[in-house]
């Protein structure tokens, strides 16, 4: 009697590119998240994270990309030196940036909604700006909660410098990330 092998079928196949794809994008947020420049005037770091997690978001979709960046965190959380500074572990996010590491959550989920719901650029710019204003908030609260700042002392600490280098981010994102798209469809990858 001969064992039947299982036959690879059309949706495991997706699952298993689908899977590939957010696994590549996981990579790229770990590659890029580290990457930092501490400021003088702020305890937060300047990162590339919410540039990868934009492309994650254009290239995978909400559902998809918010599971990337999920993944990465999880990544970071057990001790893998892919945040800010090349660190890890849960004192990261305990710690004063540990807001906006969960705010990048809703950020992605917000951004991917935009990007799913509208083929319009200018949308999709309006979703990335308010999936930042909202990590923004997350890492503003925690970071005043944490410091003992002000809310306005945290948000002039954690967010105004930081906002000219985000909106750069943001046209990058709208510049490349379609394209990245429309790439990877063409080569069946999504």
């Amino acid at each position: 009697m001969n064992p039947v092998t299982p036959t690879p079928t059309a949706s495991s196949s997706v699952n298993t590119r689908s899977m590939v794809v957010i696994a590549l994008m996981t990579a790229v947020t770990c590659i890029l998240g580290p990457l930092s420049l501490a400021i003088p005037v702020s305890p937060v770091p300047i990162s590339l994270t919410n540039l990868a997690v934009y492309f994650a978001v254009y290239i995978l979709g909400l559902k998809n990309g918010t599971l990337s960046y999920c993944l990465y965190l999880l990544i970071g959380l057990i001790g893998v030196p892919v945040f800010s500074g090349f660190t890890g572990g849960p004192g990261k996010l305990l710690g004063p940036t540990g807001g906006y590491l969960i705010g990048f959550i809703f950020m992605a989920v917000c951004c991917g909604y935009f990007i799913e719901k509208s083929h319009q650029r200018v949308l999709h710019f309006a979703g990335m700006v308010i999936g930042t204003a909202i990590c923004y908030i997350f890492g503003t609260a925690w970071l005043a909660f944490l410091t003992g700042m002000s809310f306005s002392a945290a948000l002039g600490a954690g967010v105004i410098p930081f906002i000219p280098g985000d909106l750069a981010k943001i046209v990058i994102a709208l510049v490349i990330g379609p394209e990245l798209r429309t790439r990877l469809r063409q080569a069946g990858l999504n």
